[in-house]
């Protein structure tokens, strides 16, 4: 796939969703996608590049010549830390305080995103809406760096979609926080039009995972 024209496709979406295309960051996801696709998206003026699979992040990141900033964008186990902490330059899903402590300790001053649970399922990652300011002033008070928010957009019709997106939106408003990374390859116009500033984006950029 031709990640130059792809990418200029991501950005008029951005733009026709009303959005900024210079302001709205691209995060290149390669989750599932060859090495090679690392190298594309760094060619292609894309530095951040986000991985859900702490061993996928650190193959990547072993293999790779490229000068990259790694996302940690899936959800984390905190026994993953130890060994993603030297790579790692935003860590966009913590979800509790435990995770946050670990990251601390491993990684002090690091930036962060808290993760916003937009559905009713406790097993999905993420905060529920009510518990984010508590643990954001609480990573604070661990001495991180808190940038702002992340979260996966609800399964439904476009006014869920948008609904969801308005939580984080509001959120961060509320906390002061600038950056709101929602939105993927499916739903960034969605997530544009509700006041993102990070679209996730893979399958755009880079076509179908290779499945596994």
């Amino acid at each position: 796939m031709d990640v130059v024209a792809a990418l200029d496709t991501v950005r008029n979406r951005i733009a026709d969703a009303g959005g900024d295309a210079e302001q709205i960051q691209v995060l290149a996801v390669t989750k599932g996608q060859p090495v090679e696709c690392v190298a594309a998206a760094a060619a292609a003026g894309l530095a951040d590049v986000g991985e859900n699979y702490a061993q996928e992040l650190l193959a990547k990141a072993e293999a790779v010549d490229e000068d990259v900033r790694w996302h940690f964008i899936g959800q984390l186990q905190r026994n993953k830390v130890r060994s993603l902490a030297p790579v790692v330059h935003l860590w966009q899903s913590v979800d509790r305080l435990r995770l946050g402590e670990e990251i601390s300790h491993r990684a002090p001053g690091a930036s962060v995103l808290v993760e916003v649970n937009l559905t009713d399922d406790p097993n999905r990652g993420g905060a529920r809406p009510g518990f984010v300011a508590g643990l954001v002033d609480g990573l604070r008070d661990l001495g991180l760096i808190v940038d702002g928010l992340m979260a996966v957009g609800r399964q439904g019709t476009a006014d869920d979609v948008r609904s969801g997106f308005r939580v984080v939106r509001d959120l961060a408003d509320r906390l002061g926080l600038a950056t709101r990374s929602m939105g993927m390859s499916d739903d960034l116009e969605l997530a544009v039009r509700e006041g993102s500033t990070m679209v996730r984006v893979g399958s755009a950029l880079f076509g179908p995972r290779i499945v596994r």
